[in-house]
This record gives C-alpha cells, sequence and structure tokens, in this order.
C-alpha cells in the first residue's frame, strides 16, 4: 500500500509539472510555451520506457509515442490534447490558474480536468504497468495533439500523412465527464454540432429613433423575431426540415438514462438555474444526450453602455449553433435554418448569413466486444457502481475524423466531474478521479487484450 501511495504521489507531483506549462493554443504569445510543453510530455513518455517523438504540424505540434509492437496483440490508440484553453477571467480565480493547488483533496488549475489531468492518469497508468511488468498485454499508441481548443484544424491531415503508423483496434479517449462523482461513465455517443452567425442590415447609419421610429424598419427588432421563430411556444424547433434523419431513443436507452443518479435535480444544482425547459415529451437528460438543439450563444447590436441612447441600429447580429443527433447531416441543417431565415426575414432590412464551423454526431454500440471490455474495465477501476451508459451533449469532432480516416470506433470514458468547471474560472479535478483513471488505464489495457481474443 505503501509502494502504490509513493507512486500516486510521484504520478501528482508530475502532473502539476506537466499543468504548470500555460499552454493557451489560441494565444500566439503563448507558442513557445505549448512548444515547451509538447518537449517535457514526450521526454517523460520516453523517461517511462516508449519510444517517442514530437512531430509538427501547421500549429501546433503533435506527440506521438508507443511501445514495441508485437503481433499478435490488439493495438490501442489513447488520445488526448496538452493544450487548454485561456485563463481569463483571472479575477475569478481563487488561485492563479497555473499555479495548480490541492485544496481538499481536489486539485485546482487550468487544464486540471481538460485534459491534462485525464490523458496524465493514462500515461501513469502505463507508467506503472511498464514499471511493474516491464511490458503491457497490448500494442500502445498515444497520440496526444496540442491544438483541440482550437478546433484540432490540423489533426485530420496529420493522421491521412500518419494513417499506416496509426493502424489500430480501437481507440480510447479520456475528455468527457462522469455523471456522478464515483459512478463509472461510458459515453457511447456525441451530438454534432453546426454554427452559424447571422446579421440584419438595416439604414445606413444608426438614427434617431423619435425621428424615424415607426417608419423605418428596427435590426435589432428583426433579429429579436428571427432568433424567436427558431422555436414554437412549446420549446420544438420550428424550421421545416430540422428533425430529418433524427434517430428515435431506443427504449433500452431511455430506461437506462433513467436509472443516471444525475437528472433535474442536480442539473438546477450545478447550473444554478431555477427550473429546466425543452422541447416536451422528453426528460432532461434525454434532451441533452438524444436530442437536437438549436440555442443563440451571443446577440448584438445599437447601444450598450449605461444609461439611454436613443437610436435604431444600423445592424445587429446573432451567433446560433445547433447540436445535432444521430443521423442528422450539419450541412443540411445549416440550409435548412438559411431557408427558414430568409424567409421570415420582412423587406426593408438585408440578411447576412455566414456558416461557421461544425462537426457530424457520433454513436457506437456500447455492447459491442470493445465497449463490454471498457465497462468491465470500469467496474473493476470503480467498483460499487454499475456503469452508466450515456451520450453527451458536447461535441468532439475529432472522433468522427478517426472513424473517417482510421475506421475504428472511439471508447470515451469520462474521469472529470459535472462541476469540474472546464473552460471556466477555478476548473478543478478530484485527485481521487486521476487516481482512479491510473487504475483504469491498466484494467482497460487488460480488457482489451481478453477483447481481441475474444474476437480471433
Amino acid at each position: 500500500m505503501e509502494h502504490v501511495f509513493m507512486t500516486h504521489a510521484s504520478s501528482l507531483a508530475l502532473l502539476c509539472d506537466f499543468i504548470r506549462f500555460p499552454s493557451v493554443s489560441t494565444d500566439p504569445s503563448r507558442k513557445a510555451a505549448v512548444s515547451a510543453c509538447a518537449d517535457w510530455l514526450a521526454a517523460h513518455l520516453q523517461s517511462i520506457g516508449l519510444s517517442s517523438e514530437v512531430l509538427p504540424t501547421p500549429g501546433h505540434p503533435v506527440v506521438l509515442a508507443r511501445n514495441v509492437h508485437k503481433a499478435g496483440r490488439p493495438t490501442v490508440l489513447i488520445y488526448g490534447h496538452y493544450d487548454v484553453q485561456p485563463e481569463e477571467p483571472l479575477a475569478a480565480w481563487t488561485t492563479p490558474p497555473f499555479e495548480p493547488q490541492i485544496r481538499n483533496g481536489v486539485l485546482f488549475a487550468r487544464g486540471a480536468a481538460d485534459n491534462k489531468g485525464q490523458i496524465f492518469a493514462h500515461v501513469e497508468g502505463v507508467a506503472a504497468t511498464m514499471r511493474e511488468q516491464g511490458d503491457l498485454p497490448v500494442n500502445i499508441i498515444f497520440l496526444i495533439e496540442g491544438e483541440e481548443e482550437i478546433g484540432s484544424d490540423h489533426l485530420e491531415a496529420f493522421l491521412e500523412a500518419h494513417r499506416d503508423e496509426l493502424r489500430c483496434d480501437v481507440i480510447a479517449v479520456s475528455d468527457t465527464g462522469m455523471v456522478a462523482a464515483g459512478v463509472p461513465t461510458l459515453t457511447y455517443g456525441l451530438r454534432g454540432i453546426a454554427a452559424m452567425e447571422v446579421r440584419v442590415n438595416g439604414p445606413a447609419t444608426d438614427l434617431h429613433s423619435g425621428i424615424y421610429g415607426g417608419a423605418v424598419r428596427n435590426p435589432a427588432v428583426v433579429l429579436a423575431r428571427l432568433v424567436a421563430s427558431l422555436h414554437d411556444a412549446t420549446g420544438v424547433v420550428a424550421v421545416d426540415g430540422f428533425y430529418e434523419g433524427v434517430l428515435p431513443l431506443a427504449d433500452w436507452e431511455r430506461a437506462a438514462w433513467a436509472r443516471v443518479p444525475f437528472g433535474e435535480t442536480q442539473i438546477e444544482a450545478v447550473t444554478g438555474t431555477r427550473a429546466l425547459g425543452g422541447e416536451p415529451g422528453f426528460s432532461a437528460l434525454e434532451r441533452i444526450w438524444g436530442r437536437p438543439t438549436a440555442e443563440l450563444n451571443g446577440i448584438g447590436g445599437g447601444f450598450q453602455g449605461e444609461g439611454t441612447k436613443t437610436v435604431i441600429p444600423r445592424t445587429a447580429f446573432a451567433k446560433l449553433t445547433f447540436r445535432l443527433v444521430p443521423v442528422q447531416e450539419p450541412a443540411r441543417v445549416l440550409e435548412a435554418v438559411e431557408r427558414h431565415l430568409r424567409r421570415e426575414c420582412p423587406e426593408g432590412v438585408t440578411l447576412e448569413i455566414h456558416c461557421g464551423h461544425s462537426g457530424e454526431p457520433y454513436v457506437c454500440d456500447p455492447h459491442s466486444v470493445w465497449g463490454e471490455a471498457a465497462q468491465r474495465a470500469l467496474r473493476r477501476a470503480l467498483p460499487g457502481h454499475e456503469v452508466a451508459l450515456i451520450r453527451e451533449g458536447g461535441s468532439i469532432p475529432i472522433v468522427n475524423t478517426f472513424k473517417r480516416v482510421l475506421g475504428v470506433d472511439t471508447l470515451l470514458l469520462g474521469l472529470a466531474l459535472p462541476d469540474c468547471r472546464a473552460h471556466g474560472p477555478d476548473e478543478n479535478f478530484p485527485v481521487a478521479n486521476f487516481e482512479a483513471g491510473m487504475a483504469l488505464n491498466r484494467a482497460l489495457l487488460e480488457e482489451l487484450a481478453k477483447g481481441a481474443g475474444a474476437i480471433r
């Protein structure tokens, strides 16, 4: 037990070293810090007995590492990212974001949960197995990139260029969440996303609302009506063709999700909202995990300062995203929304529509050989609760890229808690979850090796 404790303490200290790099990929002034973080990670992977290299992309580098591959063993690719979100607003942090602090058994720092803590749990799980056994039960590939937080723009080309050396049987990712503390969670589906910015242009300049109000169309009012038209009074998306391709939830899914120990009460508590709402006929979890949405993410136009300024603004804008479920297609959804907005837009203003990034929804079979192996591993690492089989409301577009380029499924094994505050101030990751992640890695590689034997 003392040896295990010392191992975990050493791994936690290394994690803190990893976190101290301000590897903010979106900030050009942090480019050297991002590269330094990649170099540190590659050196550490080398030190635990893997061969490793830092490979350039047109943006930030990718770190690759592997053990000696042997015939007859399955090959498992473990993906993660070493880049993090910006730390602002700094004043909202209890302690400096790149100076990791442990308070009441919880590690607070930028990247603690997303994704340095989660991916490093896998690294240290491999390290422990290599120290004790000298080898792994599978062929392993670590692929840890530095651009996930800015869209992984160069990763698909990297996968294409290195397709042969990245061939694998299954991919494991811990960049998602657990439904509740101590509850092992396998995510088998993710919503897709489609983004759009809408701008309504009216008069040539801002106008005096007394002199011209009532005669000139107000772009802000037009925009508000357009945004409101996206839903009917019950919360259903009112865009013709929006629900085309949506697969109904299976009976087993609804039954499994109803047993998850995280529901309306917990969502209200975590979000600080007083009442939930949305598409009728579905629970809150069903809406988040299995139904598509149309969301207004930002809106602006006209005077924004203190006090009053009586103007009709010349322009107004809205930023929209649409979360999609199998088997909706992002391009078709964006086309349907654009048709709807142009049809609803009155004369007297012009409408500009710019489509942004998109990603397809993802789903795999949690009852496949690999899915069952992952569930066994989760039970071993986190005993005492049944495995929660869930989809997640967020999007990880790279999972679909893996499927398209490498032709394999991804097991999403979340270790972060619902209140981890990823992307926000006081991001956090329980030390117990880091240690469970190390145990999960060992169990996962053993169970995947058994699963491969069942396939053969």
